[in-house]
């Protein structure tokens, strides 16, 4: 064979490996569905940003569920109270009505913590009151100076694997309720 033809040869053998060599490695699976779970905080009107942002920290951390303000037809309510501590009546899976408690921020509770922690109960986490503050389920338990508002790689890790098949489509009657 000449250098001609054998070049040719290479040249064709390259052209059609190529395209069928790239077929097979950009073979990629079906993305995961990600399930929306709704929000409003129209009926706590002195916390909007707080709530929000709350949300949004959620949002960074999780892929397979979303949390999106609504002002309707959302299955998480917000309400301001103004006494009794702040507290969510949910059953974990997306559906619930929280209660921030106005007298817990005044006597120096952080609002975007407090609206996180009880979206961290909508979406199936339970209370860790003994945790340090770097855990956004403990709630009030590390005291008025935690300030922190985002779930920890663990709490983000949890809610993820409950979402990952859209634990919304699971509904579940029970209904309870958690005290921040």
């Amino acid at each position: 064979m000449n250098g001609r033809l054998l070049g040719r040869v290479l040249v064709l053998a390259a052209a059609v490996a190529v395209p069928l060599g790239a077929g097979l490695t950009t073979a990629t699976a079906a993305p995961a569905a990600v399930t929306t779970v709704y929000y409003t905080s129209s009926g706590a009107p002195d916390y909007l940003a707080q709530i929000d942002q709350g949300a949004a920290n959620w949002n960074a951390v999780v892929t397979d569920v979303k949390l999106v303000k609504r002002s309707s037809g959302a299955t998480v309510v917000f309400h301001e109270i103004h006494s009794g501590g702040s507290y969510t009546n949910t059953n974990g899976h997306g559906r619930g009505d929280i209660y921030l408690d106005t007298s817990q921020v005044a006597e120096g509770f952080d609002p975007t913590r407090i609206a996180a922690h009880e979206l961290g109960h909508n979406l199936g986490l339970p209370d860790h009151y003994t945790g340090p503050c770097t855990e956004l389920m403990s709630g009030h338990g590390p005291g008025t100076a935690c300030k922190n508002a985002k779930p920890s790689a663990a709490e983000a890790a949890k809610v993820q694997s409950l979402w990952t098949n859209g634990f919304a489509a699971a509904r579940s009657a029970e209904t309870r309720q958690v005290a921040y």
